[in-house]
């Protein structure tokens, strides 16, 4: 009888070892293995452990993954630089470890091990409803865990750890979506003082989350870190990754293309909704301005140099070329006038990397304690809410610091320039305060005084003349213009003397505001600022153009001022503003898809016009979406002709040494080599085309390949992916068909090479018509605009230009 039930012992172990499951397990025992094409998952069923192939790949890995989302997430591999080749894996508990073993013709090679390095007599490993793999021992001591060895993705309940004795567990990149192996792109924290997170292409810095500050990361104000702590002791520093909410399915991953982005599960829409992504703006790049630049995603040109500091090399400022950063403009006195420091507010704080944190300082005491070194260039509050005791030093070159605007989302930096800038500085804001509250005052008084002797006479304050133009804005053809002339008083008084709560907006050339002529009719002001690069020649041309340009989709000029220094233009006022104020601003009311297809081909006719049906010839050189205005009824009018230019009857192309235009808008040979025509203007209208189409601007970047748009919707076109570009907020309202028709025209329009652009004649008619059109050559400006390590162009050479003007 005993050896009967021996038998029968024997026999169910054996069945155990050798028989496959047929059912999910939840725990892997020395008796229990896990085989290719048998899963573990989680007692809640959250989770999911097994043998996996990505992409294409027909390697099989072992990973963790959700149970019940659909096309399997995987968010830990542990095989993944050693793959089993075909089905023969058996992941088992082998003197201790986990294990992984290769069962097939590799006489059970190991291919992959939790490497305990004191083994116990027994374990077993359990899968959690947190995704976390636990190796534990018999008394339940945790002997290994796979959150301590994370690879591509942060889960909620993981912590990334610096151990100070050396071990510093990152997030690595897989190589490609075929491929889990370990790729070229890292995140982890710094051993600093004040913990931040980094990214890195190999051993190169991409971005900085900015340093803890007792809040939140001071880099990513948008992403809410108030109620997560910062943990420190003397063995490590760590940072846990806590959901306030358990029932939301949400992870951080570091995907192959260097994309690092925070998702959520969506069950209604069942698909992953981005919460945050590191690179937001090109602000966000690290080092982005170069030493003592400051960036700011609001500005036009981004980077500035701090103030008390100049360009190093200008003349790569005036290319947008930032990296060589800026110098100061004056010596640091150090031991003789001594020194003093400039505010600059809400700022995410320089790279710490050459700080120290004096937790004992006032702020005070620690402007006392910069002092006393020469090499010491910044300081600021170590509290988050800019209170308190604490501080942080910075000792050399300040980089990396992102200006946050009229937000209180950063941090107060001061920075250490010499005396005699100081004093300069204080002397230039007493100025601006003279300036700005001392003689507006006075010029009240004068032009109060003016109106009334001008009322004395029996003038009336909107009289207007009929008169030819003075001696510095006489048309070519000696001919005066037949625009009425508005004296500068009507036109102060109908703006509130240029009040700026009557300001429109701010343009490379002036300021637009919106007036009231006291006959109640409403009009748009453009003043021209003194210092800018329209002088006389481009007023005059824009006067005279527009006063011949008659066409429902060009901007009507009422007038004009002339009167000592200034220069205005008088504009019919439209109520909607300009084009990019409606599809870049998520606030505006959404345009649909039918009224965007009409201003397309509103802005087509404009162009047509301007270069075939109107007495002139004429290349506008400067067409953008804010250069494109909408009347009541959501027609498009082109204004803004300062930079347009007349050819003759038989002329094709002309040469310029003064480039002037804006970025991403110019086509490859005139922004490199002055050469400008109809296809000029015919590239401008493609990169519109795209704008209004994805509601992205012309500077944006993809998440897979840092590109210009056009690299992206080139990209797309060749992975047969076009309607992917398709703004999401009109997506319901689109037409395919038109759609399709017009992303293949605004190919053809950013076509490197002129001549293989079509004329606006063509494009207005295969807008307009379901016709056969030619397949697109590679645009231009198609590649990585700004990658991660190198700065390149795809499709023009580099040339030197004598004067180029950025607006």
């Amino acid at each position: 009888m005993a050896c009967l039930k021996s038998s029968l012992s024997l026999l169910v172990a054996a069945a155990l070892i050798f028989l496959p499951l047929c059912t999910s397990i939840d725990i892997i025992t020395p008796i229990q293995s896990l085989r290719d094409g048998e899963t573990l998952v989680s007692a809640g069923k959250k989770f999911a452990l097994g043998f996996f192939s990505p992409g294409n790949s027909k390697n099989r890995y072992v990973g963790i993954w959700y149970n019940n989302i659909p096309d399997p997430t995987i968010v830990w591999t542990a095989n993944r630089e050693n793959p089993v080749r075909n089905s023969s894996g058996v992941l088992t508990i082998n003197g201790g470890n986990l294990v992984l073993v290769d069962g097939g013709h590799n006489n059970d090679s190991i291919l992959w091990s939790t490497n305990v390095s004191i083994v116990p007599k027994s374990s077993s490993a359990t899968l959690t409803d947190s995704g976390n793999l636990i190796l534990r021992d018999d008394d339940q001591s945790i002997l290994w865990e796979s959150f301590d060895y994370p690879t591509n993705t942060f889960l909620p309940g993981m912590r990334v750890r610096l151990d100070r004795a050396g071990l510093n567990p990152v997030l690595t990149s897989w190589k490609s979506e075929d491929d889990p192996a370990t790729g070229e792109f890292s995140v982890g924290l710094n051993p600093r003082d004040m913990p931040q997170f980094f990214l890195r292409k190999g051993s190169d810095l991409i971005w900085r989350s900015g340093p803890w500050n007792g809040q939140k990361f001071g880099g990513v104000p948008s992403l809410d870190r108030s109620s997560v702590p910062n943990v420190a002791n003397d063995d490590e520093i760590y940072y846990p990754y806590i959901s306030n909410d358990t029932s939301i399915i949400s992870r951080s991953v570091l995907e192959d293309s260097g994309v690092f982005k925070r998702l959520m599960w969506s069950d209604k829409n069942r698909r992953w909704t981005q919460l945050w992504v590191a690179l937001q703006d090109g602000c966000d790049r690290y080092g982005n301005c170069g030493v003592y630049g400051s960036c700011d995603p609001n500005r036009l040109a981004e980077c500035s140099c701090l103030r008390g500091f100049e360009p190093k090399t200008p003349r790569d400022w005036s290319l947008r070329d930032w990296s060589d950063g800026c110098v100061r403009s004056r010596p640091l006195d150090c031991g003789g006038k001594g020194d003093g420091f400039l505010k600059l507010a809400n700022v995410k704080v320089p790279d710490t990397a050459g700080s120290r944190v004096e937790l004992g300082l006032s702020l005070e005491a620690c402007k006392e304690e910069c002092l006393k070194t020469c090499s010491c260039t910044a300081y600021a509050n170590a509290n988050g809410s800019g209170k308190g005791s604490g501080c942080v030093i910075w000792y050399g070159n300040l980089i990396d610091i992102k200006a946050f605007g009229d937000s209180d989302e950063g941090l107060d930096l001061h920075t250490r320039v010499a005396a005699s800038e100081l004093g300069g500085f204080q002397d230039k804001r007493k100025l601006l305060v003279t300036i700005f509250i001392v003689i507006p005052v006075v010029l009240s008084f004068v032009l109060c005084g003016y109106c009334w002797w001008r009322k004395r006479k029996g003038c009336k304050m909107n009289e207007r003349h009929e008169t030819d133009f003075n001696e510095n804005a006489t048309e070519e053809n000696g001919k005066g213009s037949e625009l009425p002339i508005f004296s500068l008083g009507v036109i102060a008084a109908a703006t509130n003397n240029f009040s700026e709560s009557n300001m429109l907006g701010k343009g490379g050339f002036g300021v637009v505001y919106k007036g009231q002529l006291l006959n109640g009719q409403e009009i748009a002001v453009k003043r021209l600022c003194n210092n800018s690069g329209q002088g006389i020649q481009e007023f005059k041309t824009e006067v005279t153009l527009i006063a011949k340009l008659q066409h429902k989709n060009l901007v009507r000029l009422l007038g004009f001022c002339m009167s000592r220094r200034e220069k205005i233009l008088i504009y019919e006022y439209m109520q909607n503003k300009s084009l990019d104020s409606h599809i870049f601003d998520q606030r505006s009311v959404t345009l649909d898809w039918r009224k965007r297809f009409n201003i397309i081909i509103g802005i087509a006719r404009g162009i047509l016009y301007l270069h075939e049906d109107s007495r002139f010839r004429i290349i506008h050189r400067d067409l953008k979406v804010s250069n494109i205005l909408l009347d009541d009824d959501i027609n498009p009018k082109i204004s803004d002709f300062g930079m347009a230019r007349i050819f003759g009857g038989n002329q094709i192309q002309a040469n310029t040494n003064r480039v002037v235009g804006t970025y991403g808008y110019m086509s490859p040979e005139y922004a490199m080599n002055g050469l400008f025509s109809i296809k000029s203007d015919v590239f401008s209208f493609g990169v519109i085309l795209f704008e209004i189409i994805s509601g992205r601007r012309n500077n944006y970047y993809s998440d897979r390949h840092s590109m210009s748009l056009i690299g992206h919707v080139w990209e797309l076109w060749k992975e047969s992916k076009i309607l992917d570009l398709i703004d999401p907020s009109i997506s319901t309202s689109a037409s395919e068909s038109e759609v399709l028709r017009c992303i293949q025209v605004g190919l053809l329009c950013v076509q490197q090479k002129a001549k293989d652009r079509p004329t606006m004649s063509s494009v207005v008619f295969m807008l307009s018509n379901e016709t056969t059109m030619a397949s697109p050559k590679q645009p231009a400006f198609c590649f990585e605009k700004e990658s991660f390590s190198d700065n390149h162009y795809c499709s023009v050479n580099e040339v030197t230009i004598t004067k180029m003007e950025a607006r």
